[in-house]
């Protein structure tokens, strides 16, 4: 059996390497059909801050109803909206919605551990003055960090997170003087802060339902390009959504 020439050899070489290079070069596309979990997050995070600044304000007393939406519209969806973004490869709401549901998990658990009596007295005690100062003012630098990141995401969200921070200051203020007057300012604080974060969420819906702005949310990618868009088409990582 005759040798191949070596031209033969070469043209054979030739066509294989075209052919891994088409191989290498070949790339898949998966589409992100999953909804956007930032309404869902936005609405737990809303409806409950404007319940519980109610009773912060002096119109009802703490009871069941905000203790129910806490730990389970509050607590439990906004973890489930972080899970979702997390999916979706959005670092800033997987850490905003998954922390802010475990949030309201720990108040409530506060709210509730010094109810629990063995033997007549309570098996962890009520958290005193100093013990609430600081948690609140731990979520209150939390909320700074990440009020700092909506610097490139829409005014809306600055409003949501800017009155967040000083919501949690204030509380944290209040604690620590003990004080009843700041204690009621903040809770209309709040309910401006949740009722802010309700009307980012409906706005967000309506908008994709519509396909228009129906309610503006303040475009900031003008002053702000993204460095890296997000694969998501969340509103909490797109900084383009009007």
């Amino acid at each position: 059996m005759a040798e191949p020439s070596p031209r033969a050899i070469v043209m054979a070489l030739l066509f294989m390497m075209i052919g891994v290079s088409s191989v290498e070069e070949r790339q898949i596309t998966i589409e992100d059909t999953t909804a956007n979990p930032a309404p869902l997050g936005l609405l737990a995070f809303g409806m409950t801050t404007v319940l519980l600044n109610l009773h912060n304000a002096g119109f009802f007393a703490l009871g069941a109803m905000v203790m129910a939406m806490g730990a389970f519209y509050g607590g439990v969806s906004q973890i489930i909206a972080g899970i979702m973004e997390f999916k979706k490869g959005n670092t800033f709401g997987t850490t905003a919605f998954t922390s802010y549901g475990f949030f309201w998990l720990t108040l409530v658990a506060i709210w509730l551990l010094p109810s629990i009596h063995s033997g007549g007295e309570p098996v962890t005690p009520r958290p005193e003055g100093n013990a609430m100062f600081a948690y609140l003012m731990m979520w209150g630098i939390f909320s700074t960090a990440f009020f700092i990141g909506t610097f490139r995401m829409s005014r809306a969200l600055q409003f949501v997170f800017g009155t967040l921070v000083v919501l949690f200051f204030l509380l944290a203020a209040a604690t620590k003087l003990d004080s009843q007057v700041l204690h009621t300012i903040a809770g209309y604080e709040g309910i401006v802060c949740g009722a802010s974060a309700i009307y980012t969420a409906i706005a967000q819906i309506l908008n994709e339902v519509y396909g228009r702005t129906l309610l503006p949310l303040g475009d900031n990618s003008r002053k702000q390009p993204a460095v890296k868009q997000s694969k998501t088409g969340s509103v909490l990582a797109d900084p383009q959504t009007a």
